[in-house]
């Protein structure tokens, strides 16, 4: 695989809000972002791992990010951080819904608090980002929202009910943005990874069965890393997609 990435000159000075952005693929696109020579806000919990981030950015010769401290499912919070980006960076025209925790989880232990802390997690945020950023990209003409749902409701993947409710709801979420925003030349996509080897995954969950069980389902025998889904988002996000919206994004190696 190459380590290149394609130079799109329609994202030049845009300005680019990214929701977890301090690892796992959300760094990546942290990082790309910047190195297209984007203003590049994120957000994120893990402080440390956020400076790391910004240090190889400015490491790499790049503009350093505007990084903000935020936990997602205070939404006051995710509001201010948005408000904050427009007035230090300008109108958000960019924004990657990228933020999820896919912890595991047995459906008979699930409480109504829980279910409702990972619908909070991994859906409610995306909704409300988008409304923080859409009057602004209405008034600069245009934009685009890049939501990022997953492959493991499609795959009937279980384990993990309330997350894999949520990911499906990212996709409807999606589907009826992209239509209340199109008049506003606002396109609203939705990227569906396959199983991606971040730190984390390997980590937690990739086990040499797993792996070959993986490969053995791709067309493609290859193991999907951050970057892969890093140039979905990167085309999405330019004016080379211009016409491209309400579409589902499936980045997996050919496991679907």
């Amino acid at each position: 695989m190459t380590d290149s990435f394609a130079i799109y000159p329609s994202l030049k000075d845009r300005v680019v809000f990214i929701t977890g952005g301090a690892s796992g693929i959300g760094a990546e696109h942290v990082r790309q972002f910047a190195a297209q020579g984007t203003h590049v806000a994120f957000v994120d919990i893990a402080d440390d791992a956020a400076a790391e981030v910004m240090g190889s950015i400015e490491r790499a010769g790049h503009k350093a990010p505007f990084y903000q401290h935020c936990d997602l499912t205070d939404i006051p919070a995710l509001q201010r951080a948005i408000a904050a980006v427009a007035q230090r960076l300008g109108p958000i025209t960019v924004l990657v819904n990228n933020a999820a925790n896919d912890q595991r989880h047995n459906y008979a232990d699930v409480t109504v608090a829980y279910w409702d802390e990972r619908q909070a997690v991994n859906l409610r945020h995306q909704f409300f980002a988008i409304q923080a950023v859409a009057p602004m990209m209405r008034a600069a003409g245009g934009g685009s929202i890049i939501n990022f749902g997953s492959i493991s409701w499609h795959a009937n993947t279980g384990g993990m009910p309330a997350y894999t409710t949520a990911k499906a709801g990212v996709e409807g979420l999606t589907k009826g943005m992209a239509r209340d925003l199109g008049g506003d030349n606002i396109r609203v996509n939705c990227v569906i990874p396959g199983w991606v080897m971040t730190e984390r995954q390997i980590k937690l969950w990739l086990t040499p069965e797993g792996e070959k069980n993986l490969l053995q389902m791709q067309c493609l025998k290859e193991k999907l890393v951050a970057a892969d889904l890093t140039r979905m988002v990167l085309w999405l996000a330019s004016d080379d997609s211009r016409l491209c919206t309400s579409q589902l994004w499936v980045v997996d190696a050919g496991r679907m």
